[in-house]
């Protein structure tokens, strides 16, 4: 059986006892099933993965003994960022799950003209909490060690203003886009990826986008949904100067 592969928000050294989340302490003990002294793997985002043994399985408390370390370096060369306008429901969660198994990293939730999810001070704290758990199950699953940085939803022009200078070449999905990939056969600073919202990016929004130096990157003669179109062309970047 595949030894399971767990994300824990601590500091993790040899001959530690850490306590496991809990859905990953529900997991191993009520669905696997798995007794004390059942290796596990661990990571806590730093680059490392550690050897660890179940330690104790009581109902709500599961915890683990952290052994030997070892680094592990699953990284992509090419430095992808991907700026999604916030997506409904599931939709923004596959996105951020994808984009994790695909290397991005750094992922912006942007909200543009024709975002439609608004979120409060409340709800963009709980939904960051969520799509935090949504990245840390994928580097589990995918075997990454250094999950990708998750910024705050903020609003598409002020994420531009903070760009500053970054050398990164810069691409905005538009159906109507007059680049494609083959034009940039060397991306030697990384990307950064603009994906508009399910309704599209607006003339202004466009804009905004040209005057910061991004591209309209074109991807075929087909349109793309917003939860395929960033995740298509981060794919497309890892197969042309990534790991692929």
């Amino acid at each position: 059986m595949r030894i399971p592969r767990i994300h824990v928000d601590h500091d993790l050294r040899p001959g530690r006892e850490v306590l496991l989340p809990d859905q990953a302490g529900e997991h191993v003990a009520r669905v696997l099933r798995l007794e004390r002294g059942a290796p596990l793997i661990l990571f806590n985002g730093d680059g490392y993965e550690f050897d660890a043994a179940l330690a104790s399985l009581a109902k709500h408390a599961v915890t683990a003994e952290v052994g030997q370390k070892r680094i592990v370096e699953r990284e992509s060369p090419l430095s992808l960022t991907l700026a999604q306008a916030i997506a409904r429901g599931e939709r923004m969660d596959w996105v951020l799950q994808k984009a994790t198994e695909l290397g991005v990293a750094r992922i912006v939730p942007v909200v543009t003209e024709r975002t439609e999810v608004k979120l409060d001070a409340e709800r963009a704290e709980r939904r960051m909490a969520h799509w935090r758990g949504v990245i840390a199950s994928a580097c589990e699953q995918c075997g990454r060690t250094h999950l990708p940085e998750l910024a705050a939803p903020q609003a598409m022009d002020r994420w531009l203003a903070a760009l500053g200078d970054a050398p990164a070449l810069r691409l905005a999905l538009l159906p109507e886009g007059d680049v494609t990939l083959r034009q940039f056969p060397q991306i030697d600073n990384g990307a950064i990826l603009a994906v508009g919202p399910e309704g599209g990016f607006t003339a202004n929004d466009v804009a905004l986008l040209t005057q910061a130096g991004f591209h309209g990157l074109r991807l075929g003669p087909r349109i793309l949904r917003t939860e395929t179109a960033g995740l298509a062309a981060l794919a497309a970047l890892q197969a042309m100067a990534g790991d692929f």
